[in-house]
């Protein structure tokens, strides 16, 4: 039988954050600036000032995991949040950009239909 997770709720937050941050300093950040549970599934994404390291943070049902990954060269894309709020969510298909590098602005989203939420 063929098994398929649903992708998690994804979350880019917005401010610059410090990459000194681990799993306690990550998890106090989500549970202040997102008000969220950071256990509930959800991938929790930061990014520092310049842009060129990247953090994730998601709990897999027994413990946090933290992946980190720093770029050689060049900077990772951001996405503005509305009316300054400290998160924005994303889909699988925004962080594969923003991970292979693709400019978010320029791309264009071709009409799908989307259930009304």
């Amino acid at each position: 039988m063929l098994s398929i997770a649903p992708p998690p709720t994804i979350f880019l937050h917005t401010a610059p954050t410090d990459m000194r941050k681990s799993f306690d300093g990550l998890t106090g950040l989500v549970r202040g600036t997102f008000c969220s549970d950071p256990t509930d599934g959800s991938l929790f994404l930061f990014v520092n000032k310049r842009r060129d390291r990247i953090k994730a943070l998601w709990w897999d049902g027994d413990g946090f995991v933290l992946w980190y990954k720093r770029l050689e060269q060049g900077t990772f894309e951001t996405v503005r949040a509305a009316d300054g709020e400290g998160r924005v969510r994303i889909d699988s298909t925004q962080l594969a950009m923003i991970l292979g590098g693709v400019t978010l602005d320029h791309a264009k989203r071709r009409k799908r239909y989307r259930l009304s939420s």
